[in-house]
């Protein structure tokens, strides 16, 4: 062996040795970080639990001082239906005679533990000419059977029951309690189950007008997450307006089921968080959610070797830089030529930085999927306006997440079917700062099917 190759072997093995104490070392970290998800996996803790709380916290409640803010208290209440005299005691604690001075007033407002039973006498007939069947109809009737179903729950129970339900994602076992421990009403779960599916089939119009409110929109952001219907795998989709939110329980998760909400031909601005079938939609303008990319960037740095995870910060310091923009803008900092310009710049960044190549598995699926998602990136920076995150659908799948928790779903068809009606109307009166609870009230006693007057007029924002 000649004294050059036995160099070469040298330098090999020094390079191969360095290799292994490297690998090691990212062996023995990845095993930590292993044992800490596992056992942070097992640990019961409240969902706000921090790993590493503040060693000094600030004290809870309103600061002292002037900072303490706008001092706030309960209004008086506009009217009072009980006035008590409390008289002043004869004499003081110790022994003298008290003297009146003046009388001050105390309000306490108070639930009325209290059922309201109404008896409508209805008049039953027939029609001298042809025979047919006649009866009579109040206004706060919710329903014309009588025999064997003559006691119904009034509209305000069963608005009440599908809030707490629907709204609250209280178990209609939870409601029950409620209505018995609260108002010393008492009613099975079943009962409340049968009336909020008799509410959700008389919602079924107002539900199919803010379908097509959705699909007329220009702007909609879209998010789906997974449901349970008869203890199988579904998928709650929700599509958001401005002014309009439609929820829908469907068997699966692509294409067929994003058009089902939106319509296959839906030509407006569509806010998501990359996922592939989205994109299916050939007339939509996308922009892809940023929040999901930088929060990936942020787990690939954490969990990636230090060389490895200049990628992910490179990736995110950029997107950072579109929001910077975007705010510079909106702050009238930046002309409307001046964003374009540095926009075009931006792109141009991202576009040099996918270039570049990548070895790391994880990076090598972050750039690939970059790559399909560069052209819908900064749409919020060519249509000034856009937001730039999901954050919408996002914030309106979190209530359904929590009651998802709780009981898990829908156990019949019927049932998922009643669920998103009323989801979708609790949730648009609540986006446009209507009273829910009246609404539901005078669709229940309707005396023929109507729609609710939830979806907006006048042109697209």
């Amino acid at each position: 062996m000649t004294p050059a190759e036995a160099q070469d072997l040298r330098d090999r093995l020094e390079a191969l040795e360095r290799e292994n104490a490297a690998l090691r070392a990212e062996n023995a970290r990845l095993r930590q970080a292993l044992e800490e998800a596992l056992r942070t996996a097992k640990r019961q803790a409240a969902p706000f639990s921090r790993n590493t709380p503040k060693p000094d916290p600030r004290p809870p409640g309103r600061k002292a001082g002037a900072q303490y803010g706008a001092p706030a208290r309960r209004p008086i209440p506009a009217h009072v239906d009980e006035t008590i005299r409390v008289p002043l005691p004869p004499t003081c604690p110790c022994g003298g005679a008290a003297v009146f001075d003046e009388t001050c007033s105390q309000f306490q407002e108070e639930i009325v533990r209290r059922i309201w039973v109404r008896c409508f006498d209805v008049e039953v007939g027939h029609c001298a000419t042809c025979g047919r069947h006649l009866h009579g109809r109040h206004p706060l009737q919710t329903s014309d059977a009588l025999g064997a179903v003559q006691v119904h729950l009034g509209p305000e129970a069963i608005a009440l029951a599908a809030q707490l339900t629907k709204g609250l994602g209280l178990s209609h076992a939870d409601v029950a309690t409620i209505f018995r421990q609260g108002y010393g009403l008492m009613v099975s779960r079943s009962g409340i189950c049968r009336a909020v599916q008799r509410l959700g089939t008389k919602a079924a119009p107002t539900y199919t007008a803010l379908q097509q409110a959705v699909r007329t929109s220009l702007l909609v952001w879209i998010d789906e997450t997974g449901w349970r219907v008869a203890a199988r795998l579904h998928w709650l989709w929700v599509a958001v307006t401005e002014e309009v939110t439609v929820f829908a329980i469907q068997p699966g998760r692509g294409f067929d089921e994003a058009a089902a909400l939106l319509g296959a031909d839906y030509a407006g601005f569509l806010h998501h968080d990359g996922w592939r079938p989205y994109y299916t939609f050939p007339h939509a303008f996308h922009q892809s959610c940023l929040a999901h990319l930088l929060h990936r960037c942020e787990e690939l740095r954490g969990r990636g070797s230090r060389a490895a995870a200049w990628f992910p910060r490179t990736v995110a310091a950029l997107l950072r830089r579109g929001l910077t923009l975007r705010n510079r803008f909106q702050a009238g900092d930046l002309s409307p030529h001046g964003l374009a310009v540095a926009t075009g710049r931006l792109k141009a960044a991202m576009t040099r930085l996918l270039a570049r190549p990548v070895r790391t598995p994880d990076n090598v699926r972050l750039a690939n999927h970059l790559d399909h998602e560069q052209p819908y990136l900064f749409t919020f920076l060519d249509c000034p306006g856009l937001h730039a995150t999901n954050n919408v659908a996002e914030r309106a799948l979190r209530p359904a997440v929590c009651a998802r928790k709780t009981w898990g779903g829908n156990r019949t068809a019927a049932g998922a079917r009643t669920q998103q009606i009323l989801l979708s109307v609790l949730t648009t009166c609540r986006q446009q700062g209507r009273d829910a609870f009246t609404e539901l009230v005078a669709l229940l006693r309707a005396p023929r099917p109507v729609s609710l007057d939830l979806v907006p007029r006048g042109p697209a924002p």
